[in-house]
């Protein structure tokens, strides 16, 4: 009898502390889960999402905004005062030019619905971003930007002096980063993109389909193109090869598409973005594959055919025939060429290049392509119909 109390008594204390240890865990695990929701709380109030989509897509596709409104649009108005003689025009696109660091930064701001005053101070860390990231300021910018607008949000309406202390603690976070990290970010890019150059002008064939094929499937993607060009500064047949694949996707859904779409479609897609497809795409992968396929083609044609070179501002190379960007880019680089000396003057060749790599071939190859894959029921009529 004393015997089994004697275990008795083992086995409670055993449990006892084997049921201590549980509940230690538990509120161990209890406060985990509790200062995780707390976070989750706060940063819920505060509007901060870190996730990929926010800061790869909505940030990313918000500054190549910000580029197209400053950089792109002055150098435009720059060429276009050139070649007119308007000097007003010429000064007017320097103006602009200039702030696209800060036109970026804003441009971020805004994806990542920063309040007002962060918004504005973003200014000043876009400027500072941008200049000391030097080549590879677009991004410097990118990633300066997210973290001071996120900090600037932290401590948005915590305080009584808030007028004083988001601007603050936006700014100097955002300077500060600047002049830590903007030159080794700028120089890391600009030895990406140089690289790529590089490859592209000793393998024109190889990179010009890489080239040719990965921009122009990121210009369709939720993502933007012309900010990574912009960021690895593309320029050069690798920026001609951008190009090529850009338009492959647009006029190629453009007019692959033309009996779904008519010419509300056309124009849509041709002249706006082949984005328009992105649903259809996740519907159907297969009506992807003529406009890539198309894009292998133009690529090396536009490197090795042509030598087609697209020395305007780099960030044109991702835009392909959004607004004729990518042409007038094209077109700038062919100024700026001549400018420099490097070239002595456009010819018909380019002219006739330019045509055919953006327009005549998208065109006409894509609808070719896809007949097998029609024929072969992987695309269906409708299967490209835009809402």
């Amino acid at each position: 009898m004393n015997q089994t109390a004697h275990l008795t008594r083992q086995l409670s204390g055993k449990l006892l502390t084997y049921t201590d240890i549980c509940l230690d865990e538990f509120r161990k695990e209890f406060k985990k889960k509790m200062e995780n929701k707390n976070k989750e709380s706060f940063l819920r109030r505060k509007n901060i999402e870190i996730s990929a989509r926010r800061y790869g897509i909505d940030a990313l596709g918000a500054m190549a905004q910000g580029l197209f409104a400053s950089l792109l649009i002055g150098t435009i108005l720059n060429t276009l005062g050139t070649q007119l003689g308007i000097q007003a025009l010429v000064d007017v696109g320097a103006y602009a030019s200039s702030m696209s660091g800060a036109a970026m930064a804003v441009a971020i701001g805004f994806a990542l619905q920063a309040p007002p005053l962060v918004l504005f101070s973003l200014v000043t860390v876009g400027k500072a971003a941008n200049e000391l990231g030097g080549a590879g300021g677009p991004l410097s910018v990118l990633i300066i930007a997210i973290i001071a607008a996120e900090l600037g949000k932290v401590v948005s309406k915590e305080t009584k002096v808030d007028i004083l202390v988001t601007p603050l603690v936006t700014i100097l976070s955002g300077v500060g980063l600047s002049a830590l990290i903007a030159p080794a970010i700028g120089a890391a890019a600009s030895s990406v993109g140089a690289i790529i150059m590089w490859a592209t002008n000793q393998q024109p064939f190889l990179m010009g389909i890489i080239v040719s094929v990965v921009v122009g499937i990121a210009l369709t993607l939720p993502i933007s193109s012309a900010a990574i060009c912009a960021a690895l500064g593309l320029t050069g047949l690798a920026g001609g090869a951008a190009v090529a694949g850009c338009c492959a996707q647009m006029v190629g859904f453009a007019f692959m598409s033309f009996k779904e779409n008519k010419w509300g479609g056309l124009v849509s897609q041709g002249i706006g973005t082949s984005m328009l497809q992105m649903g259809n795409i996740v519907r159907n992968p297969f009506i992807w594959l003529p406009p890539i396929i198309t894009s292998a083609i133009t690529g090396p044609i536009a490197t090795c055919v042509f030598r087609m070179q697209m020395n305007g501002a780099p960030v044109a190379a991702g835009m392909g025939t959004c607004g004729l960007v990518g042409q007038i880019g094209v077109y700038t680089g062919w100024i700026n060429d001549i400018a420099a000396g490097t070239k002595a003057g456009i010819t018909g060749m380019d002219w006739i290049g330019l045509i055919l790599i953006c327009i005549v071939l998208p065109a006409v190859l894509t609808p070719i392509i896809a007949i097998p894959f029609r024929n072969a029921g992987m695309i269906k009529d409708g299967d490209m119909k835009l809402d």
